[in-house]
């Protein structure tokens, strides 16, 4: 019997069926040479399964279903939705095939115009020829960037920005993330006011998470999984729930950074022992689970983000992100546009890409791109080798010390047909030459905690994980299932180099505990750097905040080492990433709406930003671990600073952007009406009066982004500052010239004669003709009137 596949067009079904005619023609009718027919025979049965084969391929294509973003010229999304899906579902009746019938998933109402359906190759182009229809593309996986930090931003109960005034106001968070742990007594809602009027989400039923769930401090939770099982699959609810409980951590931790409760004695396993709380402790949650085991699908991502500017939150915080991407195709970008539309401010992680250039994510204008800064809190444990040589790592193990244990690496430790030894991959470790010993394995290939797994599973007392030269000297305290301590690649190098020469290499490890006071901060080297590929124009990463080895809340389903074989469970765990920095600065951001409750977030991003230190706690230039701890960073890694949130509640001057402001600045992008419809919504007409010529670089941002391609001579930018600072003040302009780059600024001298008084400047960027090309050179921008400094930094970029 021949299969003719099922959902093949009548036209393809004739084709097939002529090829087959011939076919037989070809071996029944046809003189031939005997003694080649069975070979001629065989040749040709291959050759017409493979037509069948790419038939079957073909004719299926059109049915294999795929997820979009499909982005639609109306408000009316709704009415466009159902029109859609009645001409598809009546085209799918006709062909009698269920497997053929659109889902639609979500519609988009607030973060953009559009929805969000599983559609075959055919529905897909129904859809492109249907009236409204702007664009689509389809649905991916976003992944995930991943206590004291608090008092190392200068935050103290009573005083400042944690008064009882500023602390009084409600300010909802909405988190979009793993979910949240709701009975972790960092969301305790005790002595909290009844949840404000004008709230207008929900606490969603699901597994194993009720309407009861919430509180007046976790004011709202919900759960978005069809996108990401239209990709992955069903969700294993053996492993994860169906509803916004964290089973991974992630969440909780996020969440308890931004708005947790204060919780006396917080600690992991005794380390970081101290007082755990949100920068903004007495913010409402709204928790917006769109991320799971395997990532954040984009569809479910913009779902969270829509309902979170339905609900009415003030601030959106968002650890996730995928690569640079053209903005028109970046959906963080346009939902993040639809939640700065209506005034909320979304603050997101950088990424986990770096020290590599050109690496940073969500790099939108309107977003606020947070980049990773080491605190003075370090957990310390010293490496002693057989030839007296010391060596400072870091370790979260708490235990006794090991004392003179061999030491064994790559082929002393296991090896074979499989190889990878040096990364302690699964299976790669021999117990016969591992137990017992001190296991070195390099990072890389596998996951820094699966590497203890394995060093643990094959019978090793302990492990050294050793950094690469791509990770350079960063020293991240993982929660690892054993005994372990991180090292730099330098003493990485003197560590190998010790053990090649050694004919029974042996360490003792001692573990010290929790220890403070060194030099920060200082850029992780993990954190993705500028510039950015999307929009070279705007200097990203924005800002800096805590995010290496951050203590905060964890979640019970989960161990802190997200392994499966790990049994123990914690409260708080201590990790690393831009995802942690991140939630600093929207709590932070949210500290600054309670005061200042009209702000935009524009002017909420611009007080973050030239408000920011530049300099250590030892008074020397914030360094770059991705360089070298003594080399100073640039704002390609650190943005404008550190953030000082007590310094941000005062900065004298902002820079304010309008949603015209930034829909000029895509003009100057050259996009499409089509293209800025994705953003506005409505039909938008770019200035063309006057002959005015729009330039991205005059786009009112709080730093300056100078690009001199093909020998350009010269950059002209304009600016405007608001005065939310002394009603009088006189503003002298200081330039620390970036080098081989003369500065004019115009005029020189603002006077401000009231509060809300808007004044213009232009600065002039001329290039030094010896100035080598194809580099980076940095600099800033301050005006300085009495107390205010309103620093703004210059990245200037030969091409």
């Amino acid at each position: 019997m021949c299969y003719i596949p099922r959902n093949m067009s009548p036209k393809n079904h004739r084709l097939l069926l002529l090829l087959l005619h011939r076919f037989l023609l070809m071996l029944f009718l046809f003189p031939s040479n005997d003694d080649n027919r069975p070979m001629m025979f065989f040749r040709s049965l291959i050759f017409f399964f493979l037509i069948i084969f790419f038939f079957f391929f073909t004719s299926n294509a059109s049915s294999l279903k795929q997820t979009y973003v499909i982005h639609t010229a109306t408000t009316t999304t709704k009415h466009v939705v159902t029109s859609l899906l009645d001409s598809l579902q009546t085209e799918t009746i006709h062909e009698d095939d269920d497997f053929s019938i659109p889902e639609i998933h979500y519609i988009y109402e607030n973060a953009m115009s559009g929805f969000s359906a599983t559609l075959t190759d055919d529905q897909l182009e129904t859809v492109k020829n249907t009236k409204g229809f702007i664009s689509a593309y389809p649905d991916e996986l976003l992944s995930l960037h991943t206590t004291y930090s608090h008092e190392f931003l200068g935050l103290e109960y009573g005083i400042g920005l944690w008064n009882e005034t500023s602390l009084s106001s409600d300010v909802i968070i909405g988190l979009v993330d793993t979910g949240i742990s709701p009975e972790h007594v960092t969301f305790r809602d005790t002595h909290m006011t009844p949840v404000p009027s004008r709230w207008r989400g929900s606490c969603d039923h699901g597994t194993n998470f009720s309407s009861s769930s919430c509180n007046k401090k976790i004011i709202g939770a919900s759960a978005f999984y069809k996108g990401y099982e239209s990709i992955v699959g069903k969700i294993n609810e053996t492993t994860d729930f169906r509803s916004a409980r964290d089973a991974q951590g992630h969440g909780t931790h996020t969440a308890s950074t931004a708005a947790g409760d204060m919780v006396p004695k917080a600690s992991y396993f005794g380390q970081g022992r101290g007082l755990a709380t949100g920068m903004r402790f007495t913010s409402r949650i709204a928790a917006y689970k769109a991320c799971w085991a395997l990532g954040c699908a984009n569809t479910d991502v913009i779902a969270a983000i829509d309902k979170a500017i339905s609900d009415g939150v003030d601030v959106i915080s968002l650890s996730l992100g995928g690569s640079s991407r053209p903005f028109y195709v970046d959906p963080i970008a346009i939902a993040g546009f639809g939640a700065m539309q209506k005034n909320i401010f979304v603050s997101c992680s950088a990424g986990n890409s770096g020290p590599i250039a050109s690496t940073v994510s969500n790099g939108a204008p309107w977003l606020m791109t947070v980049a990773a800064s080491y605190t003075d809190r370090t957990f310390p444990a010293i490496v002693l080798i057989g030839n007296r040589k010391r060596i400072v790592g870091s370790s979260l193990y708490k235990g006794k010390s090991l004392k003179n244990l061999s030491l064994a690496f790559n082929t002393t430790a296991g090896g074979g047909r499989r190889g990878g030894a040096e990364y302690c991959v699964r299976d790669s470790l021999k117990r016969e030459l591992v137990e017992g010993k001190i296991v070195i394995c390099l990072r890389g290939a596998s996951g820094r905690t699966a590497k203890g797994e394995e060093v643990k599973r094959s019978g090793g007392a302990a492990m050294l994980l050793v950094s690469t030269e791509a990770e350079g000297e960063e020293l991240l305290a993982d929660p690892h299932v054993l005994p372990a301590v991180s090292i730099g690649a330098s003493d990485g190098k003197t560590l190998l180099s010790y053990l090649s020469g050694a004919a029974n290499a042996t360490a003792s490890l001692r573990f010290r505990g929790t220890a403070y006071g060194a030099t920060a901060p200082i850029v992780a080297a993990f954190s993705s750097r500028g510039p950015s590929v999307a929009g070279p124009e705007i200097s990203k990463p924005d800002i800096a905040a805590p995010g290496l080895n951050i203590l905060a809340g964890w979640s019970p389903f989960s161990g802190p080492s997200l392994l499966r074989s790990d049994p123990r469970r914690v409260q708080f765990n201590i990790i690393s990433g831009t995802s942690m920095a991140c939630p600093h600065v929207s709590g932070i951001a949210a500290l600054i709406k309670s005061v200042h409750g009209d702000w935009s977030p524009a002017m909420i991003k611009s007080a973050i930003m030239t408000t920011a230190r530049i300099t250590d706690n030892r008074n020397r230039p914030i360094g770059d671990m991705g360089v070298g701890r003594d080399s100073a960073a640039t704002a390609f890694a650190l943005g404008a600073g550190q953030v000082e949130p007590t310094r941000a509640v005062d900065p004298g001057l902002v820079y304010d952007t309008s949603t015209v402001d930034y829909l000029n600045y895509l003009c100057s992008l050259n996009y499409t009406s089509e293209r800025i419809l994705l953003f506005s919504g409505t039909r938008y007409t770019c200035p063309t009066t006057g002959g005015v010529v729009l330039s991205p670089g005059d786009l009112n941002y709080p730093s300056f982004a100078v690009n001199f391609v093909n020998g350009a001579t010269t950059a002209r930018y304009k600016r405007a500052v608001t005065n939310v600072g002394s009603p009088a003040c006189e503003y002298m302009a200081h330039v620390e010239e970036p080098r081989g780059v003369k500065v004019r600024v115009e005029p020189q001298v603002l006077k401000f004669q009231k509060v809300r008084e808007r004044l213009s400047y232009t600065v002039t960027f001329v290039p030094e003709a010896s100035t080598n090309s194809s580099s980076s050179s940095f600099g800033a921008l301050v005006w300085i009137c009495d107390k205010y400094k309103v620093r703004s930094p210059i990245a200037v970029t030969w091409e």
